[in-house]
């Protein structure tokens, strides 16, 4: 979609103004990063991703803030995993791995699988955010990120 102004609003665009942001560090420093580091920056960019995905078209905040909640909650992070690993290589696999073993706390209201699995997945994207933001971009655009609330 483009605007009168000529600035593209496409989803694509808006996708890669977002991973584009800031550049790779080197992997050493990467691999030094507790991933649970690692899941704090991917939580932040996931939600940040939803937010970009779910913004057009315009409509009232508290729906806008449901539709994200539901996408970036803990049980979705799980499906969208799941739907990911066949796609992985076996440094993500490896950081994954790395992600569902680093938890050990769990909030009441989730299984100790679930809150794994979406560790799991916030530090793969906080990895990939770090490494290889074409990647993360490749395997987030894999999933299906529909408003539901």
């Amino acid at each position: 979609m483009v605007e009168q102004s000529g600035v593209d609003l496409s989803a694509q665009s808006q996708r890669s103004k977002l991973l584009g942001t800031f550049s790779p560090s080197p992997l050493q420093s990467v691999q030094s990063l507790s991933p649970i580091a690692l899941a704090y920056i991917g939580d932040a960019v996931f939600e940040l991703y939803v937010r970009m995905q779910l913004l057009w078209p315009p409509q009232r905040i508290q729906q806008f803030h449901q539709q994200v909640v539901s996408q970036v909650k803990a049980e979705q992070q799980a499906n969208y995993l799941e739907q990911l690993m066949p796609h992985l290589n076996e440094a993500e696999a490896d950081m994954v791995r790395r992600g569902r073993n680093a938890t050990s706390k769990v909030p009441r209201r989730l299984s100790a699988k679930v809150y794994r699995q979406a560790t799991a997945f916030e530090t793969l994207v906080g990895y990939l955010y770090i490494t290889n933001q074409e990647r993360l971009g490749e395997l987030l655009n894999r999933l299906i990120i529909s408003p539901q609330v």
